[in-house]
């Protein structure tokens, strides 16, 4: 397994991380995605550590915080082994106090994923969403708070706009708070949105993603294809609507070039969307999901090899979708794109 810093951060992660969201299957969207307990939570643990992934990424609102209480019970005996990472702010309840980033709030939060999780400490504590109604410099100085208390060793967020970011970014460094140094984010070869605009900030700033959904909510499985009916056990019955959108010809677009590349190589369809996602700049790491173990095994085959820059080529030329504006001169007009290179070179 290879590891790479977090960010601008001195922690290392694997490139690989696993996520939890699996783990307890409770309510119509969760347990959609899994349902799995402790004793098989144990033996996906088992497995990722001997691959060396150490990373395991849950959230209070996965299951109303049973995901964190099956992650915790998966890891006992064995914590100092393992990066633990969960998020905080969307809402668990319909109270007033349910849900956001004020002080309260975040303090309740951090001191019950703490329990949940049977631990001591965080090791990445993320902010869920941003939280339009709490000035950031409270959530800043109660991160910067539980940070001092040695509950939380990194703070980050997740799915955040890019002025959110910044504006936390500068506030943090004008009041002398910890930095976000993680941004958990949608990226997949049918979701390349993160490229315009956060994933510059992200080089710009130390900020290193942490993708969640790679294979873009179940699509790029290779179960999905042009001119075949969506599987009758495929969760995006149950989940299509929550999830991000794409069209249809978008997607078996990428899945044609995904399948020719996979029949050139010997590797799964997902092996190769999260091989090409391992290749992007700012990507520290790819988490995956298993309802199982031969879907986790299948996962773990991502790494340990690379695409061609051929192949990623055809991957990016597959995916690419027209920049929205402001960002459509840059990749379109000479002199823009002088004042402004792109992180990698746009498809021919």
């Amino acid at each position: 397994m290879e590891y790479r810093r977090l960010g601008a951060s001195g922690l290392m992660v694997p490139a690989l991380s696993f996520g939890a969201g699996t783990f307890g299957g409770r309510g119509p969207l969760f347990s959609a995605w899994g349902t799995t307990d402790a004793r098989e939570a144990r033996r996906l643990v088992d497995i990722c550590l001997d691959a060396g992934i150490t990373m395991f990424d849950t959230a209070d609102v996965y299951s109303a915080g049973a995901s964190e209480e099956v992650l915790g019970e998966a890891i006992k005996g064995r914590r100092d082994q393992v990066i633990v990472s969960t998020k905080a702010g969307l809402p668990l309840g319909d109270g007033p106090g349910d849900a956001g980033s004020s002080r309260s709030r975040l303090i309740t939060a951090c001191e019950d994923a703490l329990r949940r999780l049977g631990t001591d400490r965080l090791d990445l504590f993320q902010l869920h969403a941003f939280d339009a109604g709490t000035p950031v410099e409270e959530v800043l100085a109660t991160l910067d708070m539980l940070v001092q208390a040695g509950k939380v060793r990194y703070v980050g967020v997740s799915n955040f706009s890019g002025w959110q970011v910044m504006k936390s970014l500068a506030a943090a460094e004008k009041h002398g708070h910890p930095r976000y140094v993680a941004h958990q984010v949608y990226y997949s070869l049918i979701g390349r949105d993160y490229e315009w605009e956060l994933m510059p900030l992200a080089r710009d700033q130390g900020l290193g993603a942490i993708v969640w959904s790679p294979l873009g909510w179940g699509r790029l499985t290779g179960r999905i294809r042009r001119g075949v009916p969506l599987p009758d056990d495929s969760r995006l019955h149950r989940t299509a609507d929550y999830g991000p959108p794409v069209s249809d010809e978008d997607l078996y677009r990428v899945v044609d070039a995904l399948e020719e590349i996979a029949e050139e190589t010997g590797r799964a369809v997902p092996q190769i969307a999260l091989n090409w996602l391992l290749q992007r700049p700012t990507v520290s790491s790819v988490i995956i999901g298993a309802r199982d173990e031969r879907q986790l095994r299948q996962n773990l085959g991502a790494v340990g090899w690379s695409l061609t820059p051929e192949q990623l080529a055809r991957l990016d030329a597959a995916s690419h979708r027209p920049a929205p504006y402001p960002y459509f001169p840059y990749e379109r007009q000479e002199g823009f794109a002088r004042l402004n290179p792109p992180l990698f070179a746009a498809p021919s």
